[in-house]
């Protein structure tokens, strides 16, 4: 009679023998997604080279904050005004960065010294996204994790840490549909970061609102007013806001966002000006012609994403509901948007799992990715992204994934 054991590792052999050649490591919109922003390519021609507002498009000025018409169009993706806006070049992480590295040279709007004078410490979540512990680490900025929870990051330990500790100036985290787990943090949360007390008096919260529209279906959960959060008890300066185009549009070819107090555009407005005299009016016009002319807007165009990329989602949790459910083996979010599926083994063996499905032919994110220094301490965690392969393919990568788990959690 055959074992459960010899069975599992049976299906894995012939799995093996398909030489597969499926990736699910990194968080990139499919091709289709792609095709909605085609016509983007070509809508600014040699009749829209100056906006309505006189900006000419083809020379430098125009100003360190981005068009007025994207301020306008992106200002309710972070659910910000207009003038508490800044839209840039293509990348968040980038602005990320930037506003990171004048904080350590400069400090922010409420320092007394720049942060490199001093040890500097910044609030993770975890699982957490594995740029933002990079970014961090190449920085000198050590990192303090907490959980994520469904409510978001875990505010009781948040409010212990940050009243008792001055090195901790901040915190970097993903607000909505965090990565990888999905969740949400949720109004009374933000209004707890908002208002707590901070040994430090320049404590910063950066927030990279990067799914902030990017929902799954009809029924979103509430967006985290963060910001209105810190101004209604008085911390007008505690959160920085970033956002972009890259799972809107095109992903190397989009424009990022710096959402904040007036007084934080203020502040990082004259810096960044340092660096550049303005953004890509081009690209921003392109976007503001295509996304207003777009049917339903940005939330029409979200709409038209969420078709293609919810049966990826639920073909990543039917794949692991009948291969894994009531086996005790492992759990896995069911997200309602966001780009991720966080899965976490029963047993500390998420690193034979990548492993064994990497000699399947199923690349997946390294195990340990989704904590600070590549390191989780129970090795349990996986970050499933099945938003560019077709979802035939995510189906078969997801039998993959689940067999490995099996048999892992078998030997």
């Amino acid at each position: 009679m055959k074992t459960a054991m010899s069975t599992t590792r049976e299906r894995y052999d012939a799995l093996r023998a398909l030489a597969l050649k499926l990736d699910l490591t990194r968080g990139q919109p499919g091709d289709d997604d792609f095709d909605l922003s085609n016509a983007m390519l070509t809508i600014v021609d040699d009749k829209a080279l100056v906006t309505p507002s006189g900006v000419a498009l083809r020379n430098y000025p125009g100003g360190i904050a981005g068009l007025k018409e994207a301020r306008e169009l992106f200002a309710p993706v972070l659910g910000v005004q207009p003038d508490e806006i800044i839209v840039g070049n293509n990348a968040s992480l980038a602005l990320e960065g930037s506003a990171l590295m004048w904080a350590m040279l400069k400090g922010v709007p409420k320092s007394t010294a720049p942060w490199c004078k001093g040890e500097v410490k910044f609030i993770v979540t975890v699982p957490g996204y594995d740029r933002h512990f990079l970014m961090l680490e190449r920085l000198g900025i050590g990192m303090v994790p907490v959980a994520m929870t469904a409510d978001g990051p875990d505010i009781a330990a948040i409010e212990k840490i940050v009243a008792s500790d001055a090195s901790v100036k901040g915190m970097l985290y993903v607000p909505t549909y965090s990565n990888p787990t999905g969740d949400t943090t949720s109004q009374a949360v933000a209004g707890r970061l908002g208002r707590m007390q901070t040994a430090a008096p320049d404590f910063t919260i950066f927030a990279d609102d990067a799914y902030a529209v990017h929902h799954l279906d009809d029924a979103p959960p509430a967006h985290p007013d963060l910001l209105g959060a810190a101004k209604r008890a008085g911390n007008p300066t505690r959160v920085i806001l970033f956002g972009s185009t890259s799972k809107i549009t095109f992903a190397g070819a989009g424009v990022g966002f710096l959402g904040g107090s007036k007084e934080t555009i203020a502040w990082i407005g004259e810096l960044l000006g340092t660096q550049m005299i303005t953004p890509n009016k081009v690209e921003q016009y392109r976007h503001v012609l295509f996304l207003g002319r777009y049917p339903g807007g940005i939330a029409g165009i979200m709409k038209a994403h969420a078709k293609l990329l919810a049966p990826k989602f639920n073909a990543v949790d039917a794949i692991l509901t009948c291969e894994l459910s009531g086996k005790n083996l492992a759990t896995w979010t069911k997200p309602k948007g966001g780009y991720f599926v966080s899965l976490d083994t029963a047993k500390p063996v998420a690193s034979q799992v990548v492993k064994l499905a990497k000699d399947a032919g199923v690349a997946l994110t390294p195990a340990g990715a989704t904590y600070p220094f590549g390191k989780d301490p129970n090795d349990r965690n996986i970050r499933i992204s099945p938003t560019r392969p077709p979802v035939d393919q995510v189906r078969k990568a997801m039998e993959v994934v689940a067999v490995c788990v099996q048999l892992a959690s078998e030997t």
